[in-house]
């Protein structure tokens, strides 16, 4: 009867972050604003900005689950600060959860092999990666792992979570990439 519980728990964490919105396609100025509201909450973000080889930004990642969880948010992504692709954000966690909720994400990529890393679909963070949340000082917390680094901002929801997992990511480029 285990098999029975598990049923409605997949489909919540199936449902839940399409239903916050997160299947919709993310919008360049959906994106410029998401940058502007960073940098406006934390102004050392603009120094990251500039300095990152590359960011992947995800205005809304919809997030939903109760004991599985899941994640999914579609974005854009820049090197120096011109768009070369589209990306999304997968992710899967198994664990002590419940509720839904949205959130913006930037992932940043220190150097030029972290991003390639990115494009070719190698990049998987997995439960030892951490996001910092964007509060006034998180440019100065901010902590590259393998080149990269993670800022989220809650955009509204209600999630109680103590779980695992990880985020994938895919990339299909817009033009030349060079």
């Amino acid at each position: 009867m285990q098999l029975a519980f598990c049923y409605p728990a997949v489909l919540l964490a199936l449902v839940a972050p399409a239903a916050i919105g997160s299947g919709a396609t993310a919008d360049p100025s959906e994106v410029a604003a998401v940058i502007r509201k960073f940098k406006e909450k934390d102004p050392g973000l603009a120094k990251v900005f500039a300095d990152a080889q590359g960011y992947a930004v995800f205005p809304t990642v919809g997030k939903g689950g109760m004991v599985v969880g899941a994640a999914r948010g579609k974005g854009y992504v820049y090197r120096r600060g011109r768009l070369i692709g589209r990306s999304t954000l997968t992710q899967v966690t198994i664990g002590l959860q419940l509720g839904g909720q949205a959130y913006s994400e930037v992932v940043f990529f220190k150097d030029a092999a972290a991003l390639d890393n990115f494009k070719r679909g190698k990049l998987k963070l997995d439960a030892q990666a951490s996001a910092i949340a964007l509060t006034a000082r998180a440019s100065a917390d901010l902590a590259y792992r393998d080149g990269v680094a993670i800022v989220t901002m809650a955009k509204g929801g209600l999630m109680y979570e103590a779980s695992v997992g990880g985020q994938k990511f895919s990339f299909k480029a817009i033009g030349k990439t060079s």
